[in-house]
């Protein structure tokens, strides 16, 4: 079992790492506002809008939660030559992240996702985004980036949303640059590239984005339900997210380890991933095994989803609610081993 002084020395030892995260950075944009009537244009409601603000989305997101950690975070991801650019480099600086690893990309503009929210509701949203996968000069130049960035690195992340950032050649540039070096890759996949992340040290998809994959269902009820995927991902660690059903962590060798969720109450499930990402890959840089790596991830995802929208999570928040658990059940809470 985990004790107290292991997973504070975990914690306590992430703000000395040095995390690089790889993928497709975002910018959202927040309309909030009222609705009082029905256009007369057509049947759609009018929102007055009050509020426009601005949040990291996408790689954005996780290294804004490596951050929040402590730990020392580069971003390397590519970015337009446009007002969106400016805004999502405001919101790094805002974050304490340096932007100097961002590839401007002239003729590609910066992935953006704007909702309109009424009386707490989202009403709709609408994105602006170049998906098509990076070539040429700009690739070598994300390459280039990413060699500098992983020099002298604990961990890297790799953040997938088909944006075009991560390409097969990068994608394993990344691995390859791991491996060579002995440190931790944290991969969160989507359909695209989902088989490209062979020797990842963890791959992180959720339940539906396995089952697409795969092309069919998941059986978790059994231990042999997933051979083949783990042969087929040729990874050393899936790492399964199952929403309100907490994770389910699976090792090369097939042993199996249910993660109960710890949350106590579901506001808002928005970047809930992208802090599981953060808090895994930062906690191996700390010298966690994978396991324990995805205990304290579980925790904080924990605590996310019981905050409005995205938001980033702390040491402080993860102790407090560990030591809470722990004071509840007179040791640590760490799942079933099937």
């Amino acid at each position: 079992m985990i004790t107290r002084d292991r997973i504070s020395a975990i914690v306590n030892g992430m703000p000395q790492r040095r995390v690089v995260v790889v993928g497709d950075a975002m910018l959202d944009i927040y309309l909030v506002g009222d609705v009082d009537r029905i256009s007369p244009e057509a049947p759609v409601p009018v929102v007055t809008v009050h509020e426009r603000r601005h949040a990291l989305g996408g790689a954005g997101n996780v290294a804004a939660n490596v951050a929040a950690i402590g730990a020392h975070v580069t971003l390397v991801a590519a970015i337009g030559d446009d007002r969106r650019a400016e805004y999502l480099r405001t919101e790094l600086a805002t974050a304490g992240i340096a932007d100097d690893a961002l590839l401007t990309v002239t003729d590609r503009p910066t992935t953006s996702k704007t909702r309109v929210v009424a009386r707490g509701q989202q009403l709709l949203r609408f994105d602006e985004e170049e998906d098509v996968a990076l070539d040429g000069g700009a690739q070598d130049s994300l390459i280039a980036a990413v060699r500098r960035a992983l020099a002298n690195a604990d961990a890297v992340l790799i953040e997938d949303y088909n944006k075009g950032v991560l390409t097969p050649t990068v994608i394993e540039t990344v691995l390859d640059i791991a491996k060579t070096r002995g440190i931790p890759s944290v991969v969160d996949p989507k359909f695209r590239n989902f088989f490209a992340y062979r020797g990842a040290t963890v791959f992180k998809p959720n339940r539906r984005e396995l089952e697409a994959a795969l092309g069919a269902a998941v059986d978790l009820e059994h231990a042999d339900a997933l051979p083949q995927a783990m042969e087929r991902l040729d990874v050393q660690n899936l790492l399964l997210t199952l929403g309100p059903h907490g994770m389910v962590l699976i090792g090369r060798d097939g042993t199996w380890t249910r993660i109960p969720t710890v949350a106590r109450e579901v506001y808002d499930v928005s970047g809930a991933g992208d802090t599981v990402t953060a808090w895994t890959g930062t906690a191996l840089a700390a010298g966690a095994s994978v396991r324990e790596a995805a205990e304290l991830a579980n925790y904080a995802a924990g605590i996310e989803v019981g905050k409005s929208g995205v938001a980033v999570v702390t040491r402080e928040e993860v102790l407090d609610l560990y030591e809470r658990h722990f004071d509840q059940a007179g040791m640590f809470r760490r799942g079933g081993v099937l």
